[in-house]
């Protein structure tokens, strides 16, 4: 699930880092393709405090706003997989998408793979962090 071309930098809150790095090595087995991908964007992430994570940078709980590459735009939050519901634009951080989305800032591009192989390109158009500056509740004590 290796994008092969030059990928954005991409930013963390160390929250949000410590729990995607237990999630990936949990989901290893159920899911090696795409725990392995979002391994390898938390393994080139930049991690900063939690509460300095720019209002434009996609974090888990953020509702995000993108286009894929065929100028289809999509509204969804990004949640970890207990927390998705597609009927209602919960998008786990447990899809190629979602661990594609992880850390980007608006106007940012990133090159990933579907589930079936197929190489896509998507643009985050808006970043709509929830009260709380993005934080999970647990975060915030």
């Amino acid at each position: 699930m290796t994008p092969n071309t030059t990928l954005p930098a991409i930013t963390l809150g160390a929250a949000d880092f410590s729990r995607l790095d237990q999630l990936a090595s949990i989901a290893e087995y159920k899911l090696p393709e795409i725990a392995a991908y979002l391994g390898q964007e938390l393994e080139r992430a930049r991690v900063v405090p939690t509460g300095a994570v720019a209002a434009d940078v996609v974090t888990m709980g953020a509702r995000v706003i993108f286009e894929d590459d065929q100028g289809e735009r999509h509204d969804v939050t990004l949640v970890y997989p207990e927390e998705a519901d597609m009927e209602k634009g919960r998008l786990s951080v447990l899809t190629p998408v979602g661990a594609a989305l992880i850390g980007l800032k608006v106007g940012q591009s990133i090159r990933w793979q579907t589930r079936a192989d197929e190489e896509r390109t998507l643009t985050v158009l808006e970043v709509i962090q929830r009260a709380g500056d993005g934080r999970s509740p647990q975060e915030l004590g």
